[in-house]
């Protein structure tokens, strides 16, 4: 987000991860630094290309895209997104690499193939890997998306994060797409979240309960967050290079210096298509929360950590097929609970909700969501394809094909299946 303070819902940040692999092994390339030198003729950790700006991460084999500056129009975004896809696709060719899609690399071996950015801020990353050990998956193999909200004041704080909060335990039944690591099924379509919330246990109060505290203004976030980070990092960083807002990961975090609030825990998806319409999606619903439309703004405030990370645990586990049984959760969206009734199910009714609020946002996105809700998560559909085969070779011939739908920007799944 830019410095620049803008209200509720004025414009929004969205950053895409991608994996670089080689084109005809898939195998991880650590080669971001060599991609972005070919473009600017230097090592650098930023290459601004118009309104998407492509970035390094910690490992040398993703590379983030970017909005350069926030912006309102989402649709525009995908396309300018694609565009950058196929462009990196374009310079990586002489590389022999490619860009793959989902949150996790389903062959990759971490203890061997992490290689850590040397250049520009390298200190902060190599003292991220001394205290954290980042050799292992949900470290140095992980792939996300990121939505950053803007919030004016204490007051749009408050209500923002308030409905950020409660909507955090059911977001992987619409983004899953990490099922498989290590060549088979891990048992969980979220198994990036698995590895997210215990990567820093050696210092609990980085990621907290990944469902953050109830804080709701500048100063109770600081008391409740920040100062705990700061006290507790000491031992491992008595240099303070590491500051409490770096390290901070719940699964949303506020950034009082940007006026923002950035939601981490959603799985990259096969194409940028459906990754903005997940991204428009869960800003109709948190528009309805913050508009009350279903529930009050003190309902939402009362609450606890623990019932919604009861619930993101599940949902991490089996994503869209959870049975929720909270009749309080589901009235926050104006939803009666049913016996039976999957975290799916609700995604179902809540859309039904939110279009018939704001047509407009959520009409370009009707097909790539209704894939979503009625196909199943793309964890489910990989799963799918897989079907129970987890030979290197029939892993690579899935992955192959979500590769291919990244650079059409096309869905995974039977659409998919039926036009080749």
């Amino acid at each position: 987000m830019s410095n620049t303070r803008l209200h509720l819902f004025q414009a929004y940040g969205v950053e895409l991860e991608y994996m670089i692999v080689d084109r005809d092994t898939l195998r991880v390339k650590p080669i971001t630094d060599e991609l972005f030198k070919k473009i600017v003729n230097e090592y650098t950790s930023d290459v601004v290309q118009g309104k998407v700006t492509w970035c390094n991460e910690l490992v040398l084999h993703v590379v983030e895209l970017k909005c350069t500056v926030p912006e309102h129009d989402l649709v525009m975004m995908g396309r300018e997104f694609q565009a950058n896809v196929q462009r990196i696709n374009a310079e990586l060719a002489s590389f022999n690499a490619i860009l793959m899609p989902t949150a996790a690399h389903p062959f990759m071996n971490p203890d061997h193939e992490t290689f850590i950015w040397p250049h520009e801020n390298q200190e902060i990353y190599h003292l991220y890997n001394k205290i954290f050990n980042c050799r292992g998956h949900g470290w140095s193999n992980l792939q996300s998306t990121h939505l950053n909200l803007p919030f004016y004041d204490d007051e749009e704080f408050a209500r923002l994060h308030a409905a950020i909060r409660c909507i955090l335990p059911i977001l992987p039944a619409l983004s899953a797409s990490s099922p498989i690591l290590g060549g088979k099924y891990t048992g969980f379509l979220d198994k990036r979240l698995d590895y997210y919330q215990h990567n820093q246990k050696i210092v609990p109060a980085v990621t907290g309960r990944v469902i953050p505290e109830k804080a709701f203004s500048k100063r109770q976030y600081g008391k409740l967050i920040y100062d705990r980070i700061a006290n507790d990092i000491k031992v491992h960083d008595p240099e303070g290079i590491l500051k409490p807002v770096w390290l901070n990961s719940r699964g949303a975090i506020a950034r009082f210096d940007r006026g923002s609030i950035e939601i981490r825990i959603l799985d990259i998806q096969e194409c940028p298509a459906a990754d903005m319409a997940i991204v428009t999606l869960i800003i109709c619903v948190l528009k309805m929360l913050v508009e009350e439309q279903f529930a009050t703004h003190h309902e939402q405030l009362e609450w606890e950590i623990e019932p919604l990370h009861q619930l993101f645990n599940q949902v991490i586990k089996s994503a869209e097929l959870t049975e929720i049984n909270l009749p309080s959760y589901t009235a926050l969206f104006g939803v009666d609970h049913k016996p039976g009734l999957t975290v799916g199910g609700l995604w179902s009714e809540i859309y039904d909700q939110a279009v018939r609020l704001y047509p407009e946002e959520l009409g370009p996105w009707e097909r790539e969501l209704k894939v979503i809700l009625k196909e199943g998560t793309l964890a489910t559909r990989i799963l799918k394809y897989l079907d129970g085969v987890y030979t290197l070779d029939n892993i690579r011939l899935v992955y192959r094909e979500l590769a291919d739908c990244l650079m059409s920007n096309e869905m995974f799944g039977p659409c998919v299946k039926e036009k080749s």
